[in-house]
């Protein structure tokens, strides 16, 4: 699809104007908090707009609608809704915890449950899964995407992407992140809308089109559907959507630098209600896509993945192109940008400055996450050209494949750390040390992945969400174990944060429960 001049005039001076705003913002950053926590002063539309922008990226707009085009159709929403309830109760359950702490990074807080070795463990297998993983991916899809609706070359796509988010995350940090997704993530929702306005339009409207696709508007699949059973919605999905919206630092950054508790947990729900509409913005014009280009998607070598972006080539007129292409960047871009302040964060926190430069002046400290931010893009846009190969099956499915090397251990190291006070420091430990075993060998087995295929070596077929979970009820056990063998005399005494404001108010928990019988609705209406 080509882009005109007004095309790029829009492009250039939207992002002209979320990165030099965001520079600007924050332009007088001197210490450790202020570069990675935003001073800890930010209030709840940042907070909740910039964890939708850091959440939305090419992994929705190609995988998420490419499965609702697909086998998957509208259940694949519930990556979406069940996640609006998990970020409720993260937000009335989790954030008080950690807020009260007054922590840097989610890998600290099991310094403080359990021991160093712990956070130390997660720390790394953190920076291993962002680095080599979730930034690379997030650039690759990014960069084919840009390629696949406009007509980008793949390696100017990736580096234009890791160059823009490395600009303003380098100069200003989780500042400058907040404010460019103030943004962005206003850009992706009204984008979004626009395509589905459009889409609808195309179809002859919502009502044909809810009577055409009326076998993929169903949120609960068989037992036996290859890519999400029902029994995955009601076991495994709670997994890796807790470990996403609670554990996973660069979403939780933001949260973590709330001005107070309320600005925190007002942020984390206006972020849930945006989540009821994402579906709407993503998933159904994939199925119109579908509907639009049978014949298009279901040719031989073809891919429902390009279901999105194959709308957008045929529906956007010119003149509004720039905004989308900007709103799609955008989305990518705020995704990778918080990625990168995250790790450059666990890395100087976690790593440097807790095992190997313990008296680091707060100049050096800036200057090393400035520095490893700078490594790690780099890192990623040379990794990213090469997750186009076969045998990854997609870029979702790498994605949550890997994720499931850590998430189900790090949900069980904290989730009965929390709920069991006497659990020992071992539990947690062995917590983060059997994952990637245990899940290794049920992939290995039950992943039906063509490598182990063609070896012999697989025996069934069990999906990765159940594999999540089998991989969670194995680490409980082993902690419950361990816990009543040898529990904890006491209780572990928590830092806690004199002089930040902890009061609670009513109106967060009233809004926390109308989100999820909102969601409870939703379920109901596409059964």
């Amino acid at each position: 699809m080509e882009l005109t001049f007004l095309d790029i005039v829009l492009f250039l001076l939207f992002f002209a104007t979320a990165v030099g705003v965001s520079l600007y913002k924050s332009r007088k950053e001197k210490t450790g908090e202020d570069f990675f926590l935003a001073s800890r002063g930010l209030l709840w539309p940042f907070i909740g707009l910039s964890l939708i922008a850091a959440n939305i990226s090419t992994e929705h707009f190609v995988g998420m609608s490419g499965q609702g085009a697909g086998i998957a159709g509208m259940a694949v929403a519930s990556y979406e809704w069940m996640a609006a309830i998990c970020i409720v109760l993260v937000g009335l359950f989790f954030l008080p915890k950690f807020l009260r702490s007054g922590i840097f990074t989610i890998p600290e807080y099991l310094e403080y449950r359990y021991n160093s070795t712990a956070r130390g463990l997660m720390a790394f297998y953190t920076m291993l899964i962002y680095v080599f993983v979730t930034i690379s991916a997030v650039i690759y899809s990014g960069g084919l995407t840009l390629h696949t609706i406009f007509g980008l070359k793949m390696i100017h796509a990736v580096w234009l992407i890791g160059g823009i988010a490395a600009l303003y995350t380098t100069w200003g940090g989780l500042k400058a992140v907040a404010w460019a997704d103030l943004f962005q993530g206003t850009a992706l929702i009204i984008g979004g809308a626009i395509t589905l306005f459009l889409g609808l339009h195309a179809v002859g409207g919502l009502g044909n089109f809810l009577q055409v696709n009326a076998d993929k508007l169903h949120m609960i699949l068989p037992k036996d559907h290859p890519v999400l059973p029902w029994t995955a919605l009601v076991i495994g999905l709670w997994i890796p959507n807790f470990y996403y919206w609670g554990l996973n630092q660069y979403i939780c950054q933001r949260t973590l630098a709330a001005k107070n508790l309320r600005q925190g947990q007002l942020g984390v729900i206006f972020a849930a209600g945006l989540k009821l509409i994402i579906p709407f913005i993503i998933i159904f014009p994939g199925i119109m896509a579908y509907q639009l280009y049978t014949e298009q998607l279901t040719a031989p070598g073809a891919t429902t993945d390009a279901a999105y972006p194959l709308l957008i080539r045929n529906l956007i007129p010119a003149g509004i192109r720039g905004f989308i292409f900007a709103a799609i960047a955008g989305a990518v871009i705020s995704s990778l940008a918080s990625m990168l302040n995250s790790a450059s964060t666990i890395f100087t926190m976690d790593l440097f400055k807790r095992r190997w430069k313990k008296d680091a002046s707060e100049k050096t400290v800036i200057l090393t996450g400035r520095v490893m931010t700078l490594i790690f893009v780099v890192i990623g846009c040379l990794i990213a050209p090469a997750l186009d190969h076969p045998s990854l099956q997609g870029i979702f499915t790498y994605i949550q494949e890997f994720q499931g090397f850590i998430s189900p251990g790090i949900l069980a190291a904290f989730a009965f750390g929390l709920i069991f006070k006497r659990a020992p420091e071992s539990a947690g430990v062995w917590a983060l040390i059997l994952n990637p075993f245990v899940y290794a060998v049920l992939l290995i087995f039950f992943g039906n992945l063509p490598l182990f295929n063609n070896l012999g070596m697989t025996i069934g077929s069990i999906a990765f969400l159940n594999r999540m979970a089998i991989t969670f009820v194995i680490i409980i056990s082993v902690m419950a174990f361990l816990s009543i063998k040898r529990p904890l005399k006491e209780p572990k005494v928590m830092p806690v944060r004199k002089d930040f404001d902890m009061k609670p108010t009513p109106a967060v928990l009233w809004l926390g429960l109308s989100v999820i019988a909102i969601t409870i609705v939703l379920y109901i209406i596409f059964w």
